[in-house]
């Protein structure tokens, strides 16, 4: 024996001096086995936290995902849609401009005085037109076409042998898309069999 390992032996006595009895009964394998015991115990509640753990954190992840997926489509949406309320509104000057025109009788459209006037109603209305193209508002097609729920509105029914029942006959009102949303519904009258 070394004068190192007698050292630690005198350190190991002193430290048990006045432990009780009870404790030092033990053989070292025992409380080797039972130190080893609860080591695997703990060992196996920290991989059960882990688990917990990662579980979380790809829920945490998903959730991320699927809030910033969400927040993208409403900030297309917003870009898409943003013009919505202001091209419903301006509708009513397309209109007003496509009324002006059909207002004026042919033999007045050729006449000097009127000329340059009809000619700038339809340049202001090939104009907005551009806008609309530009900014995504399209104009429904209607007439000869089956009635479409979806985008046109039936404001009433026209008996006549001249086309299917069901179909449309004549347009009062344009209807318009902004992209794939509906802004106004054309206002339409449906054939019917005549009486």
């Amino acid at each position: 024996m070394n004068e190192n390992d007698k050292n630690r032996d005198e350190a190991v006595e002193k430290e048990l001096e006045g432990v009780p009895e009870e404790f030092l009964d033990k053989s070292d394998a025992e409380t080797v086995e039972e130190d080893t015991h609860s080591l695997d115990e703990a060992l196996d509640r920290l991989r059960e936290d882990l688990e917990v753990a990662k579980q979380e954190v790809l829920y945490a992840k998903a959730e991320t995902q699927n809030v910033r997926r969400r927040m993208e489509k409403d900030i297309q949406d917003a870009r898409n849609y943003a013009a919505t309320g202001f091209a419903r509104d301006i509708l009513s000057v397309a209109d007003n401009l496509a009324r002006a025109i059909d207002a004026v009788p042919e033999d007045l459209r050729e006449d000097s005085k009127f000329k340059g006037l009809v000619t700038g109603i339809q340049a202001t209305q090939r104009e907005l037109d551009k806008v609309f193209t530009q900014h995504g508002i399209t104009r429904i097609a209607a007439m000869g076409l089956p009635l479409d729920p979806n985008q046109h509105q039936a404001m009433m029914e026209v008996p006549t042998n001249d086309a299917e029942p069901g179909t449309v006959v004549q347009e009062m009102q344009a209807g318009y898309m902004i992209k794939d949303r509906l802004l106004r519904a054309a206002m339409v009258g449906v054939a019917k069999k005549p009486d």
